[in-house]
């Protein structure tokens, strides 16, 4: 599936135009990677945002004594490392490829940054997107008594 369509299927991306999707893709970077390599580890540095296109990736959370665990596994038309492109904070888990062959695409944040610089209305309309995301998952954890912020 050409990346621009699942770049349309991405809750991320609502509302942007097809040349703006476009301008989206051209800045995207093509990475492959066969099970088991990591596409990057907990506590490392964030620069890039990943849409998975082929495969399957495993977000994997130290737990704290040396071992890390399976918390989430992603498919086609999924991101992953958004986070990065607000912050370039380091990563709050590690991402595994589970497949060989597993295609992302890459976004560098400063290719994002420079890209809502000619186009503001894409900043605009991806960071609320991000931020409807964030608040969703902050109502829905605070409905949970068990939850831990």
């Amino acid at each position: 599936m050409e990346l621009v369509n699942i770049l349309a299927s991405v809750p991320l991306c609502s509302g942007l135009s097809p040349d703006q999707l476009a301008s989206l893709t051209a800045i995207s970077h093509r990475e492959t990677y066969n099970t088991d390599a990591t596409i990057f580890s907990q506590n490392h540095p964030g620069d890039k945002m990943y849409i998975i296109t082929r495969g399957q990736v495993e977000i994997r959370l130290n737990d704290g004594s040396g071992g890390n665990h399976a918390t989430l596994y992603l498919g086609q038309g999924q991101l992953f490392g958004e986070m990065a492109l607000l912050d370039q904070g380091t990563r709050s888990a590690s991402v595994v490829a589970v497949e060989d062959g597993t295609e992302v695409y890459a976004i560098r944040a400063s290719d994002f940054l420079a890209l809502c610089q000619q186009d503001t209305a894409i900043g605009f309309i991806v960071m609320r997107n991000m931020a409807l995301d964030l608040s969703f998952k902050l109502r829905h954890k605070n409905l949970d008594p068990s939850a831990s912020i």
